[in-house]
C-alpha cells in the first residue's frame, strides 16, 4: 500500500473568473493538484510555487503552572454561571493568551465533547495535570459538585504557585548578587587593571603589596578567564543534570537546603504552608484522611517532608490520630500539632488546617520582603567593597609616588 504524501503549503498568484488579479495559498500533494483544485474554483493559477520553509521555527510557548491556575479559575467561574462543560472549555480557551494552552485545552474539550470523563481527560496529560488534581476533579464529578471542587483546586494552585514564587524569589536574589559581584569583578580585572599595569611599568618603583597581588590576579584572570567560564557553565549543567538524574544527590542537597541560615527557616515554613494547604483542599474535598496523606507526600516539595508524611500517612492507617503522628515527626512546630490536634476534636480539621497554611505563607511573605530589603545594603557593600578595593590598589602607586614628590 503506498504511503500518503505529506500535504505541503503551495503560494500561488493567477485571475478570476472576471479577469481581476488574485493570489493565495493553498495546502496540496503536488503542484499539479493544487492547479486542478484551483481550476475547479474558477481560477487560471499563472504561478505556483511550494511556499519555503521559515529559517527560524517560532519557538512553542511553554504551559507554566500557573496557566493552568488561570484555566481551573476561569473554568470554575463558567461554571458557576450555568454554562455546560464543553461551552465552558471553548470560552476559556479562546481567552486565553498562551497558545500552547489552548491547544491543550482544545485536546481536553474535544474528549470530553466524545464522551468520556473530565479527569479521564486530564489524565492523559500528566506533565500539567498531577494525581491530586486529577483525583479531586474526579471527587466532584462523581459528587455532582465539579464546579465546588475546581473553585478549590484554583484557589490551591494559586496559593502554592504563589508561595513557590516567594520561594524562587528568595532564593535566586543571594545567587544574582554573586554573579554580579564576579562579572564586575572579571570584567574590572581583565579591561582595567592592565591598562594601570602598562602605567606603572614605567614607574621603576617597587610597588605596594596590594597592588601587586591585584596585578596577580590580572594576569591570572587574562590568562584563564575562559576555563574559568568554561568551569562555571560545566558546573552548573552538571548539578541541574544531577538534580534531575540522582535521587541520591538531590535528597542530600534538599536534606542541606533546610538547614541554611536565613534560607533555612524560609524553605521549612513553606513545607509546613504546603503541607497543611494541600492536606486541608483535599480533605475538605471529601477524600479520605489516609489518601489525602498520600497526596500531601507527593506535594511536599522535600524529601525529608515526603519521607515524614508518608510515616504520618502509615501512622494513621493503623489507626493513630493525625496530631499525635505528626508530633512523633519532629519536625511540626507545636503550632501546627495543636490546631490538628484542636480541628480533630472539634471536628473542624479542614478550617483549621486552612488556619495555618494562611499563617505559614503569610510567614514566607514576610521573611522574603525582609531578606529582599536585607539584601539591598549587603549588594551595595560587596560591590563596593570589590570595585572600590580594586581602585585603591590601582591608586595607591600614584599616592606614593606624589608622596616622594
Amino acid at each position: 500500500m503506498a504511503t500518503e504524501a505529506v500535504q505541503a503549503i503551495y503560494i500561488w498568484q493567477g485571475t478570476d473568473k472576471n479577469g481581476n488579479k488574485t493570489n493565495g495559498e493553498t495546502p496540496g500533494n503536488s503542484q499539479a493538484l493544487v492547479k486542478a483544485q484551483l481550476r475547479k474554483q474558477g481560477i487560471v493559477a499563472t504561478r505556483v510555487k511550494r511556499k519555503p520553509k521559515a529559517l527560524f521555527k517560532k519557538r512553542k510557548q511553554k504551559i507554566k503552572p500557573m496557566d493552568v491556575a488561570v484555566f481551573t479559575r476561569q473554568l470554575a467561574t463558567m461554571m458557576k454561571a450555568g454554562i455546560p462543560l464543553v461551552q465552558a472549555f471553548e470560552i476559556v480557551g479562546e481567552s486565553l493568551e498562551n497558545a500552547s494552552m489552548r491547544e491543550l485545552v482544545s485536546k481536553i474539550r474535544d474528549d470530553v465533547a466524545a464522551g468520556n470523563n473530565f479527569a479521564d481527560s486530564i489524565r492523559k496529560h500528566p506533565r500539567y495535570f498531577d494525581d491530586l488534581f486529577c483525583n479531586l476533579v474526579e471527587s466532584g464529578e462523581q459528587s455532582g459538585a465539579l464546579e465546588t471542587m475546581l473553585d478549590r483546586l484554583a484557589t490551591y494552585k494559586e496559593k502554592s504557585e504563589a508561595l513557590k514564587a516567594k520561594i524562587k524569589k528568595a532564593m535566586n536574589y543571594p545567587i544574582a548578587v554573586v554573579l554580579v559581584a564576579i562579572i564586575v569583578t572579571g570584567i574590572l580585572l581583565v579591561k582595567v587593571v592592565p591598562q594601570f599595569a602598562e602605567t606603572f611599568s614605567s614607574f621603576g618603583a617597587d610597588l605596594p603589596a596590594f597592588t601587586l597581588f591585584v596585578l596577580g590576579l590580572s594576569d591570572l584572570a587574562i590568562a584563564h578567564w575562559w576555563k574559568a567560564l568554561f568551569l562555571m557553565v560545566g558546573l552548573g549543567f552538571l548539578y541541574k543534570e544531577a538534580m534531575l538524574k540522582s535521587r541520591k544527590f538531590r535528597e542530600t542537597i534538599e536534606r542541606a537546603s533546610l538547614k541554611l541560615p536565613i534560607i533555612g527557616p524560609i524553605l521549612n515554613n513553606s513545607c509546613y504552608a504546603r503541607f497543611t494547604r494541600t492536606l486541608a483542599t483535599t480533605f475538605s474535598a471529601g477524600v479520605p484522611l489516609v489518601d489525602a496523606l498520600e497526596s500531601v507526600a507527593g506535594a511536599a516539595g522535600n524529601v525529608v517532608y515526603y519521607k515524614a508524611t508518608r510515616r504520618v500517612r502509615d501512622d494513621v492507617a493503623t489507626g493513630q490520630q493525625l496530631g499525635f503522628s505528626i508530633r512523633n515527626t519532629g519536625l511540626f512546630p507545636i503550632m501546627v500539632t495543636q490546631m490538628i490536634g484542636i480541628g480533630e476534636e472539634s471536628g473542624s480539621l479542614d478550617d483549621m488546617l486552612d488556619k495555618c497554611a494562611n499563617y505559614y505563607e503569610a510567614e514566607v511573605d514576610n521573611a522574603v520582603s525582609g531578606l529582599t530589603a536585607l539584601m539591598e545594603p549587603i549588594i551595595m557593600s560587596v560591590l563596593g567593597v570589590l570595585v572600590g578595593g580594586l581602585m585603591i590598589a590601582m591608586y595607591l602607586p600614584i599616592f606614593q609616588l606624589g608622596q616622594v614628590v
